[in-house]
């Protein structure tokens, strides 16, 4: 067994025992973080199968972006999860069944293996010179020169839905009490106190002492 062969063994267990606790961690916090862990070990894998673009690809794009907005998601909801697993063992047997199904369908494709004897003569036909370039550099030539206008038609359509979502949300809303912390930095002690001058509504104490006294002389 070569170096290869080993790291391929140990990424793939890791990336399973992950995607077992996937479903069985009763925090949905930790089932996330354990998604996160898998995605990172197939991309693993798809670096030691020379596939570097799609290793940084679903680095960068799930565990990135997409991972991070489900951990933020989960931790802002705050699920109850009780109420959720009341009904996982009444459901439990429908979903080993179907899990069977995949992992014997799984099994006939890898004991029967793959058919790759057209493989060998497209690969020679294509030189010992596209041996000696990457795949992310051939890509991105592809990507520039043969697709350069379906790309930058692409560019523009999510630049365009990137500005629209931007002036959605940037609407002006009254009622919405926005705050501006430009405001709240230059705001100073004068004007945050404002003394109001206001009359009185009762009269003084030694007023009514007086009168009370006026009152009691006459009685």
């Amino acid at each position: 067994m070569d170096v290869k062969t080993g790291l391929f063994y140990v990424f793939a267990t890791v990336l399973l025992l992950a995607a077992f606790r996937v479903i069985t961690a009763r925090n949905p916090v930790h089932a996330v973080l354990f998604l996160v862990l898998s995605f990172f070990q197939a991309s693993m894998i798809w670096m030691l199968l020379e596939a570097e673009f799609l290793a940084i690809t679903l680095v960068l794009v799930y565990v990135g972006a997409v991972m991070v907005l489900f951990l933020f998601v989960v931790m802002m909801l705050d699920i109850n999860m009780d109420g959720i697993r009341e009904g996982f063992w009444k459901h439990f047997p429908l979903a080993a069944v179907v899990g069977v199904v995949i992992i014997v369908e799984m099994s006939a494709v890898l004991m029967t293996g793959f058919q790759t004897s057209a493989a060998p003569a497209a690969l020679a036909s294509l030189g010992q010179a596209a041996a000696e370039v990457s795949n992310t550099k051939a890509l991105g030539v592809l990507l520039y020169t043969k697709y350069l206008y379906p790309l930058e038609i692409a560019a523009a359509i999510l630049l365009v839905g990137m500005i629209a979502a931007i002036a959605l949300t940037l609407r002006h809303r009254k009622d919405v009490k926005a705050l501006k912390p430009e405001e709240q930095v230059r705001v100073k002690w004068a004007d945050r106190l404002v003394v109001v001058k206001m009359d009185a509504t009762q009269a003084p104490a030694t007023t009514q002492a007086a009168e009370s006294a006026i009152v009691e002389n006459k009685a």
